[in-house]
């Protein structure tokens, strides 16, 4: 634990505050997840301004990948007080992300898509100790250079197909997401010279070892 206080120090704050937040945040994720699908199942029913949005952006398939969830968690983590508190409340906001989806699929879309459901409740059991390391990646030293750097390199894969003769941008929205990253670990440009530099072979490497099917 000496070796973790000198990368980053916790602060301390109210547990009543801390809860506060919390339960801002399972509600942020419920009303995420609900939205989410909304959009997923009522596509021709939309209203038109939101119509409209959906079809420059394609925001529903969007909001069905990993990389918005990953940088609001990320977000969640490395801005809250303390690694515990970070696994708190990103295991608050996936439950309640998932939960909501995956209930308001069955209840109102009337289907249950148990393959998809199941790597999200993986995601969401696994958050908490993910989130712990996330916390870090704000801090000093080579554990925060590494860290921050699989978390880009996490986000390159989900911003680029690439393979030995090609690049390709999967979509500008996933480009924002990838930039929102490098915004919320900046510390330094040194620093993030030396992050995005090794988030480079972090990439290739997840690719190898991850399933395709989750890019």
């Amino acid at each position: 634990m000496k070796y973790l206080e000198s990368v980053r120090v916790p602060e301390r704050k109210s547990v009543q505050n801390q809860l506060l937040l919390c339960i801002g945040i399972l509600a942020l994720g419920v009303s995420l997840g609900v939205f989410q699908k909304y959009l997923d199942i009522s596509q021709a029913e939309l209203p038109p301004f939101l119509m409209k949005v959906d079809e420059l952006l394609d925001l529903h398939n969007f909001l069905g990948t990993f990389s918005p969830w990953i940088i609001a968690a990320v977000c969640i983590a490395v801005y809250s007080c303390s690694p515990i508190w970070a696994g708190i409340k990103v295991f608050c906001f996936f439950t309640g992300m998932t939960t909501s989806y995956y209930l308001y699929s069955y209840y109102v879309g009337g289907f249950f898509p148990k393959s998809y459901a199941m790597i999200w409740t993986i995601l969401t059991m696994i958050s908490p100790f993910l989130a712990f390391l996330c916390w870090y990646a704000k801090g000093k030293g080579w554990l925060s250079l590494l860290i921050s750097a699989g978390i880009l390199g996490f986000m390159l894969n989900t911003s680029f197909a690439y393979g030995i003769w090609y690049l390709d941008i999967r979509s500008g929205l996933d480009i924002l997401m990838l930039l929102l990253g490098i915004l919320i670990l900046y510390q330094s440009p040194k620093k993030m010279i030396f992050e995005l530099t090794i988030a480079i072979p972090f990439a290739i490497l997840m690719r190898i070892l991850i399933p395709f099917g989750i890019w």
